[in-house]
């Protein structure tokens, strides 16, 4: 199985490790706690809601004003997509994919972690509170779309690139590549 092919849960079981610790009597706080792409999203936040009604544009053609209308609409309201305040300051881990901004000989140095394979290359990006600005202390030898493991304090800073607006930024502690858990 590729990169191409991971799928990142929406909400991720206990990790085995943590029970088997809590098990055996061993205690260890874990230094980056995982979270899901959803924690990253207001709970009442519905990025469909303004376009309730709007079904029909789907329907026109691609040349149709309505459509251009459309699109631009979507981009400000997902550009400008609500954070969760309670996230800064917090110390996580995030499975997503690469997609770089800065690169340097040995690696890419900052990058946006976006949660699906092609957002923000091949796809429109996704709303600003799906989009984190990583830099990382060290280059990581990685490419375009390369599905990683980030580790590091949240912040909640909106930041415009090329590729998309953010709605979160990190300074990486720990970027590795995404590993598919071995098959049982």
């Amino acid at each position: 199985m590729s990169n191409n092919d991971v799928k990142f849960p929406l909400r991720r079981r206990l990790m085995l490790a943590g029970l088997l610790a809590a098990g055996s009597g061993l205690v260890h706080a874990q230094e980056y706690p995982e979270i899901d792409w959803d924690d990253l999203v207001p709970k009442d936040w519905d990025p469909s809601k303004p376009f309730k009604g709007m079904e029909k544009v789907m329907e026109l053609p691609d040349s149709d004003p309505k459509v251009a209308e459309f699109y631009e609409r979507m981009r400000e309201v997902w550009d400008n997509a609500p954070t969760v305040a309670a996230m800064n300051g917090r110390r996580v881990k995030l499975p997503g994919y690469l997609v770089p901004l800065d690169q340097i000989k040995g690696g890419v140095v900052e990058f946006l972690l976006v949660p699906y394979f092609g957002a923000c290359v091949h796809l429109p990006p996704p709303p600003a509170n799906q989009i984190i600005q990583v830099k990382t202390p060290k280059p990581v030898p990685l490419n375009t779309m390369s599905a990683v493991w980030v580790s590091g304090t949240l912040q909640v800073k909106r930041s415009d690139s090329s590729m998309g607006i953010s709605g979160y930024s990190m300074d990486a502690k720990k970027v590795v590549e995404y590993k598919m858990p071995a098959a049982r």
